[in-house]
């Protein structure tokens, strides 16, 4: 991961006993003809969350093994995609790690490079997944690309604000987010878009870096993660980031205790829509 430039994803993951890797896909129609618009899919893949030197209370650990919900989130749905026949080229990537503690851990208080050359104060090593995103987003910003999206189990924050049912739904481009809001309505799949306030990225300052991966401040927190991912999408205008809890804590009618793929849906069919399929 260092030698291939994603120095964040190797400071969270390099303390677990299996390495930290970056997958990547690269997929085109069968029947490509001509330029096709890039599709780029981001999916936060912390396979188990010990939240680090900043170790989380025995109770907050129980459903780690479900951080990798939004890798399985945009794996799914770059499959249905690719199923379809979408008229786009897909790229996937998946920064898969281990948020683990051990002699190398990161620590809180240093400060990491990152691929876009932003550095990062670490204020809370339980952060981790906006760390390993942003390695992620700024090799997807570095193609040209019409839209990318990204999922990931990032904050509690949107849980307190929307509860388990609703993934919080942030982007640049606003008609996006409201079509897919109105779209997961029809699909009873819902997301909820949320602000990417502005007015709140001065609480992501460091003194020692150019950036801190939490704010000082209690508020916000879903907002806070999806504005220090944003730093790192700065070419492509068009992006999309879903915050969803990808897990189902009660019994329902054909919906057991367990994981949940939120959103898939909606973005399925807005996608095929927005590019058009062939199958």
């Amino acid at each position: 991961m260092l030698s291939a430039g994603f120095p964040a994803i190797h400071a969270v993951g390099r303390a677990s006993a299996q390495a930290p890797r970056l997958a990547e896909i690269r997929w085109s129609p069968r029947a490509a003809a001509g330029q096709l618009p890039q599709l780029v899919i981001v999916g936060k893949g912390v396979c188990f969350d010990s939240g680090g030197l900043d170790i989380k209370p025995a109770s907050g650990m129980l459903l780690m093994k479900k951080d990798m919900g939004g890798a399985a989130a945009a794996l799914a749905l770059a499959h249905m995609l690719m199923d379809a026949q979408i008229r786009a080229n897909v790229r996937v990537l998946i920064p898969a790690v281990e948020n683990s503690i051990s002699a190398n851990a990161y620590r809180p208080g240093d400060v990491l490079k990152t691929r876009k050359g932003l550095s990062v104060e670490v204020g809370n090593t339980d952060a981790e997944g906006r760390l390993v995103l942003c390695d992620a987003l700024a090799a997807a910003d570095e193609e040209p690309c019409d839209l990318i999206v990204d999922f990931a189990t990032l904050t509690g924050a949107a849980r307190v604000a929307l509860g388990p049912d609703l993934p919080a739904v942030f982007g640049s481009c606003e008609s996006i987010v409201a079509e897919l809001a109105a779209i997961g309505a029809a699909e009873a799949d819902p997301i909820w878009p949320m602000p990417l306030w502005m007015g709140y990225d001065d609480e992501l300052a460091s003194k020692v870096a150019d950036l801190n991966n939490v704010s000082a401040s209690p508020f916000a927190g879903a907002i806070m993660g999806a504005l220090f991912l944003k730093r790192f999408v700065t070419v492509n205008p068009r992006w999309i980031h879903v915050d969803l809890f990808g897990w189902n804590p009660k019994e329902r009618p054909g919906r057991p205790i367990g994981a949940e793929l939120q959103s898939v849906r909606s973005f399925y069919k807005y996608l095929v829509g927005r590019f058009g399929a062939d199958a």
